[in-house]
């Protein structure tokens, strides 16, 4: 999944369907209804797994923008959550249900799609860029930035937006689904693995690992947990205190914002994260604080006024956002283009890689065993069938009640563009999918762009700028869940769970992520200053998407000195940069920067790939030592730093809330000599 920014970045997990354990007799026999695998404990663990992972997203998407895939932690927490409930009652002297494979990839996918909407909703991006504040960031005199174009965040309007939006997606392509996994064989990585994780736990030696990495994730979270909360008691009163402002390389650094702030959350990121993307991050800090702002910096007064605030698009910080967004719209368009192609060249070849692949089959003994066990999985895959009517009818019901409610919530968005909207959408949520199972790279807030840049310029300057973003947030949250729910279909697949179930699984998370994001993002809006250029929760992507949705209407002309021409080479490089990463051998490529990886320290701030550099240099240091332990506990580890940092966000936001400050200050400065 992507909302801001997908953590896989287009790398493949390298797991394939051979790798998937063979079936056996018992388990072919023992293999429950499809309504068995729906379980009252599991959605019960759901909502408490969804509603923290929420809070973790809604985090990650304030701060940085950069949401790693949670899924394979969703599976691993899930298994834990039920293992100990059921081995606790076993000791009261309870009977209880086997906890099998199928209920594990239904709590996995009732957990993705309930925090898959606080990714994708919108709640750190086109809700954000509607808000007073973005609007006051951007400068009340700026062309085509209207007080009128303003709609704060409101906890009734975000939970019906969610509630007709978000169910539409999962209809879009759901009849696809045999063509998608079995016909295509798209791979799917990030469902391949967690597919191949869920599985390994319900085996002994698996079962026996995964304890082991339950009580790592016990004690790490702990660990980040208690090293938050100890952090807070230092941060006072605004923001220049605290160990988020500690000057680890000294002064002239900090000021810079090269500085490691100690914290768990993108350390785990660090070590969740490929390391391509990892070191992405810190060469687009260093490009950008090191070297490109300090050298416009010193053009204050020529290029831009040098009177002007850090937040005045006028002046630096029109570069930092603008150049940030050429990088992040080079790699998205370079990505879309060849996504698509790909789509259709492997739509072409599919019936001649089919051919090939069922020779292969039969070369020889183990190739034919595992010919069965893919026509078992085949036919529990398809034996609770959901009908093409039942998916096209929900669509179109859906789609209609949409079309009909979105209008009274953002009126500048008439029925007609909420409609092309919903026309053009399965297309594009297809070539999304398809990448994905692909690449494992989404592109769905590139594909939310091109329909805010469409519906802001179709609108005017009458309610174009809110027009565009509500439409990026529809458009986000469609392409995003269908290619979630493919990704689903996949692990299900290959733990031979209904594809019904898994379907009615992903009903019931979307509407658990219908109250719990909204909910949870509401506690960080009335707790702590969203939005804030100088606070933790920059919320990157509301001014960006502001941004471009006002430049969809006004053009170019106010843009400070030389920003555009920079901005054009930056494109440029973007793109460069990408056809250098797929012409080039692979041995070489493989050390080619991301762009939009590069692009996000560019806005906010180089502590960041501090933080996830200290990840990966851990992690890098651990493979060293000891390769197995590293590739056995690491995602554990990560997921631990990550979900106790989360937890912390709770008290924190209720003291906030009480207006219970932090005890002391602790303040870096320079010397003052007597």
């Amino acid at each position: 999944m992507e909302t801001a920014f997908s953590a896989s970045m287009g790398t493949e997990v390298e797991v394939s369907e051979p790798l998937i354990e063979k079936i056996t007799a018992e388990e072919d026999q023992l293999i429950p209804e499809w309504k068995d695998q729906i379980t009252i404990r599991g959605l019960a663990v759901s909502a408490i797994m969804g509603t923290l992972f929420c809070i973790i997203t809604h985090r990650l998407n304030l701060t940085v923008g950069i949401i790693p895939s949670l899924n394979i932690a969703a599976g691993l927490l899930g298994f834990l959550s039920v293992k100990s409930w059921t081995s606790f009652l076993s000791k009261l002297g309870f009977s209880t249900k086997p906890f099998t494979r199928q209920e594990n990839t239904v709590i996995q996918t009732c957990v993705v799609a309930c925090y898959g909407l606080a990714a994708s909703g919108g709640f750190g991006s086109s809700f954000l860029a509607m808000d007073k504040r973005t609007y006051k960031l951007i400068g009340t005199e700026y062309p085509g930035n209207r007080a009128e174009d303003v709609k704060n965040p409101g906890l009734g309007w975000m939970i019906v937006f969610m509630f007709v939006v978000s169910f539409v997606g999962l209809f879009s392509l759901v009849a696809l689904r045999k063509v998608m996994i079995l016909d295509g064989k798209l791979t799917y990585p990030s469902g391949t693995a967690t597919a191949v994780l869920i599985n390994g736990f319900h085996t002994n030696a698996g079962a026996e690992l995964a304890g082991m990495q339950v009580r790592c994730i016990g004690k790490y979270l702990s660990i980040s947990f208690l090293c938050s909360s100890f952090k807070w008691f230092f941060s006072g009163v605004g923001d220049s205190c605290g160990f988020d402002n500690f000057p680890s390389f000294g002064l002239i650094l900090f000021k810079n914002t090269f500085y490691f702030d100690f914290s768990p959350t993108y350390v785990g990121c660090g070590l969740i994260c490929p390391r391509i993307v990892n070191c992405s991050v810190l060469l687009g800090a260093i490009v950008s604080w090191g070297f490109l702002w300090p050298y416009i910096s010193q053009h204050a007064g020529d290029w831009y006024p040098a009177d002007l605030g850090n937040s005045d698009f006028k002046g630096l910080y029109g570069y930092k956002v603008f150049i940030a967004i050429s990088l992040i719209l080079g790699d998205g368009l370079y990505n879309l283009i060849k996504i698509i192609s790909v789509t259709f060249k492997e739509l072409c070849n599919k019936r001649t890689k089919s051919i090939i692949m069922l020779t292969c089959t039969f070369a020889d003994t183990e190739s034919s065993r595992l010919l069965i066990d893919q026509k078992k999985r085949e036919n529990v895959f398809l034996k609770d069938g959901i009908p093409t009517w039942f998916a096209a009818s929900g669509y179109v019901g859906l789609a209609a009640i949409s079309t009909a409610t979105i209008p009274t919530i953002f009126p500048p968005l008439k029925w007609y563009l909420v409609l092309l909207l919903y026309l053009i959408a399965p297309a594009l949520a297809f070539c999304n999918s398809y990448g994905a199972g692909l690449t494992d790279c989404s592109l769905s807030l590139t594909y939310a762009k091109i329909g805010l840049f469409i519906i802001a310029s179709l609108v005017g300057t009458n309610g174009g700028v809110i027009a565009g973003l509500a439409a990026c947030g529809v458009m986000m949250s469609i392409v995003s869940t269908a290619a979630d729910l493919m990704q689903d279909f996949k692990t299900g697949y290959l733990t031979l769970s209904s594809a019904k179930s898994m379907f009615v699984s992903q009903l019931l998370g979307t509407a658990m992520g219908c109250v719990f994001a909204p909910l949870t993002f509401w506690m960080y809006w009335t707790a702590f200053d969203i939005g804030s250029p100088d606070g933790p929760y920059k919320a990157p992507y509301a001014v960006i998407l502001r941004e471009m949705a006002i430049l969809g209407i006004e053009g170019f002309s106010e843009l400070p000195k030389h920003c555009l021409a920079l901005c054009c080479g930056f494109f440029v490089a973007a793109l460069v940069i990408n056809l250098l990463r797929d012409v080039i051998p692979e041995k070489i490529s493989k050390f080619i920067p991301v762009p939009m990886a590069m692009a996000i320290p560019f806005f906010v701030g180089a502590y960041l790939a501090i933080d996830m550099f200290v990840g990966t240099v851990i992690l890098f240091i651990w493979e060293r030592i000891n390769r197995k332990d590293s590739e056995d506990y690491a995602g554990a580890v990560a997921s631990g730093l990550i979900c106790g940092d989360g937890i912390w966000t709770m008290p924190s936001a209720v003291l906030s809330i009480f207006s219970i400050n932090p005890p002391i200050c602790m303040y870096f400065g320079p010397t003052v000599s007597s």
